[in-house]
This record gives C-alpha cells, structure tokens and sequence, in this order.
C-alpha cells in the first residue's frame, strides 16, 4: 500500500472507526444502538465491544496488508453475533462493504488532490477480498447453527416418542449378531 494512504488512513482512524461503528448499529433497533454505543463496561456490553475491537483489528490488519486467516480472529466474533441474529447473509455481512463508503467520504478532499485514487481501489480491493473472507466465515456459523437445531429436534422427538411408549430400546446385550449387520 503506498504511504501516503497509509498514513491518511492511520491519521483519521479514529474517525473512520467511530463513524463505521455507528453505520453499524443503525442496522440494530434503535432501543438496542443506544446501548451498544453508550455502555463502555465490556461484561456489560459484550457485543458492543467485541464489535468496536474487531472494527479496529479489521482496520489494522488492511492497512498493514496482513494475512486474512491469521490477521483477523476478532473478525469472527463479529461474524458469529450477526450470523445468530435476524439478519439476510447480505444485512449480516454488509458491515464490511460500509467501510468503504467511509473512508471515500473521509478521504474525499485527499483523493482529488493527492491523486491517490489508484492506491484506494487496491485498498478495496483488499475490502472486498475481506468479504469474501467473512462469508466463509458466516457460512460455517449458520451450517452449525443449523446442525445444533437438527440436533435437537432429533433429540426432542427421540423424548416425545419415547414418552409416548413407541420408542422401546434394546439393551446391547440382547441383540443378535445378525441384528447388528443389519442395522449398520
């Protein structure tokens, strides 16, 4: 990444952090975006703060170019709170596109006068190779979201017909070994 991006994007920063959080939850009811701005205390507002974490830690690792998978756990975090909350995959992930925006509207005056307009499209570029990233990532969540519920509708039918007398198990002793070629 050229240094000049670089450094502007280290110099506003803060800026771009805070107003990408705050894109963030207007995504989330209004009653909820309150709290998870205003309540600082990490064991009081576990989400909110594993977002402001990760939102700084997604930003580093961009910047310093590095590795996706080694670069990003906090990244996960943030995925696996949207991946069980009511969002589309696109409102769940369309977290990572949101920082664009912010930093073009940042960096609006930067880009016209610095000619820097090559170098941000690498930084997209970068952006949208985190998407990608994110979806495997938001996949696997809902894959094993949906495993835990097939899981236990397997187990609360395997109760009900028990309970209903139309489940009879076999002790292992009793069972033949003919019986037990048959049922694998």
């Amino acid at each position: 990444m050229d240094k000049s991006l670089k450094g502007l994007l280290k110099e506003k920063k803060a800026t771009i952090l805070s107003r990408w959080f705050g894109a963030i939850m207007e995504s989330y009811p209004i009653d909820i975006t309150g709290f998870f701005q205003k309540q600082e205390d990490m064991f009081a507002n576990p989400v909110g703060h594993a977002f402001k974490l990760g939102l700084e830690s997604i930003f580093e690792a961009l910047i310093e170019e590095k590795d996706l998978s080694e670069g990003l756990p906090l990244l996960d975090d943030i995925i696996k709170v949207r991946a069980v909350q009511d969002f589309t995959p696109a409102k769940a992930l369309s977290f990572i596109f949101i920082l664009k925006k912010m930093v073009r509207e940042e960096l609006e005056k930067e880009i016209r006068q610095d000619q820097i307009s090559d170098e941000l499209l690498s930084f997209e570029s970068k952006i949208d190779d985190l998407a990608l990233f994110a979806f495997n990532i938001y996949v696997k969540c809902r894959e094993q979201i949906n495993q835990l519920k097939v899981d236990e509708l397997k187990r609360m039918t395997f109760t009900l017909l028990k309970k209903a007398n139309l489940m009879y198990e076999i002790p292992m002793e009793e069972v033949k070994p003919s019986d037990q070629e048959t049922s694998i």
